[in-house]
């Protein structure tokens, strides 16, 4: 990355580096949306079993993988900084820390997640497909974390190009093992849903491998002698890291699991409104790896220039950034708005789960524009390192405001399960206010600056 001075120029490098987060972002989503598209046109029932498999598993990883995010605006702000000779370290230590992480998963899946799907009252060979899933994905969770480390420190040298050329490698074999798996092509056994969690986790082992290779063999990156010097486990840095990641992680997890708490509530309603919903909510967060690739990159130019102690630079930077996002919401509106039936039939060819799907998609439209506020946001203050905030309008607009609304509309209303949307999309609309009042905070009352000298 380098310093530029004109809108122009820094709408420029914004893009440059957006560009190849959005195609990553896409290509790791579409491995689940792969996943959820291809067991549906097995059968409406694997659909459902991987739905809820999914939504038990994605707010887990995406709020632990939350944490190790921390590692971007670190790297971010010593590159700027010129500490260069900190960056290996740094991530040789976030790397025990995923390891021990994934390790914990594991450890307390295999404890706890026969009694979850016990408790849910699923349909019997909905929780089996939901289990078995689960147990098959968990063969890659180890190299998935410590790819998200290699990636935040691939990603923060804002060559993200890097990453985008190992998604697109690494997607391809997901999609033929997902084939072969799912069902059952040139003697390979057909398990249905459960062979989309083998296929993810060997393209995980994959992703991991090839990002090692790159790290320590091609320059930039191996001009900072990553994993050349395995440094003794630091608790002091475990803790630094985690003062930033664990905040992150608490607010991603709050988001993403409301949509899985959903879910799961909805598993009292019939198999094709379980499946439906979850279609419609894939294609929803399909959309939603704009706001978030935005996001990404935001942390990035924001943690370079707040390194750098260039104040002014990175609020225009942030507000570039939703401005961006907000206009690709609205063309994404009009997509959801004529196509609904055209995008319900990629994930269903039984007509009343395509029905249902294409109502459900009605009221993801309304998702697009709080997203396209928030999420960016969102990056653009982990780049200030500030956090804790973050986590703490998360949990009160998505748990407080979000789920309540919506539990009540659905189980007292004439809504039904439309009700859990409109609750959603309440708690995204009240995060995404309260988020735009504490950048606008900090910019203005923590990184005050006067002309071209800018101070705290």
């Amino acid at each position: 990355m380098i310093q530029t001075f004109q809108r122009r120029d820094k709408i420029k490098q914004l893009l440059y580096i957006l560009l190849p987060i959005l195609v990553t972002q896409l290509g790791m989503f579409s491995m689940n949306f792969f996943d959820t598209t291809m067991s549906g046109q097995f059968s409406p029932i694997d659909l459902a079993g991987v739905a809820i498999g999914s939504s038990l598993w994605v707010p887990i990883f995406t709020g632990l993988s939350g944490i190790l995010l921390a590692i971007t605006p670190i790297i971010a702000q010593l590159v700027g900084g010129k500490k260069e000779n900190e960056v290996s370290y740094n991530v040789v230590q976030g790397t025990y820390l995923s390891l021990i992480m994934a390790i914990l998963i594991v450890i307390i899946g295999g404890l706890f997640l026969n009694p979850v799907l016990n408790g849910m009252q699923l349909e019997e060979d909905v929780q089996r497909i939901a289990h078995d899933y689960l147990v098959a994905l968990s063969l890659g969770i180890i190299p998935l974390f410590v790819y998200n480390v290699l990636r935040s420190f691939i990603d923060a040298l804002g060559k993200t190009r890097v990453s985008m050329f190992i998604t697109l490698t690494a997607l391809p074999i997901n999609v033929l093992f997902n084939y072969l798996l799912i069902f059952g092509k040139f003697g390979f056994p057909k398990l249905g849903g459960v062979g989309a969690g083998y296929a993810s986790a060997t393209t995980y082992w994959l992703i991991c491998g090839i990002s090692v290779y790159i790290v320590m063999k091609h320059l930039p990156f191996s001009n900072f002698k990553i994993y050349r010097v395995l440094f003794p486990v630091s608790i002091k840095k475990w803790k630094e890291i985690l003062l930033i990641g664990v905040p992150i992680g608490l607010a991603i997890f709050f988001e993403t699991s409301i949509f899985a708490a959903v879910t799961l509530l909805m598993s009292n309603f019939d198999t094709a409104t379980i499946a439906s919903h979850q279609a419609a909510l894939n294609f929803a967060s399909f959309l939603y790896m704009i706001p978030l690739s935005i996001s990404m990159a935001l942390t990035i130019v924001v943690g370079f220039e707040v390194g750098a102690k260039r104040y002014k630079d990175a609020k225009e930077y942030s507000w570039i950034g939703v401005t961006m996002a907000v206009f690709l919401a609205f063309a994404c509106g009009v997509i959801l708005l004529f196509f609904r039936k055209e995008i319900a039939g990629i994930y269903t060819t039984d007509q009343q789960v395509l029905e249902l799907t294409a109502h459900f998609l009605l009221y993801a439209l309304f998702f697009q524009l709080s997203d396209a506020i928030a999420a960016p946001i969102q990056g653009a203050l982990r780049g200030y390192k500030d956090v804790n905030a973050t986590f703490i309008m998360s949990l009160v607009s998505y748990w407080v405001i979000g789920l309540p609304l919506g539990y009540y509309l659905a189980n007292f209303t004439e809504w039904g399960a439309f009700g859990y949307w409109i609750g959603l999309i309440s708690g995204l609309a009240a995060g995404a206010i309260c988020l735009s009042g504490r950048l606008i905070y900090i910019q203005k009352k923590k990184y005050r600056f006067t002309g071209e000298n800018e101070s705290f």
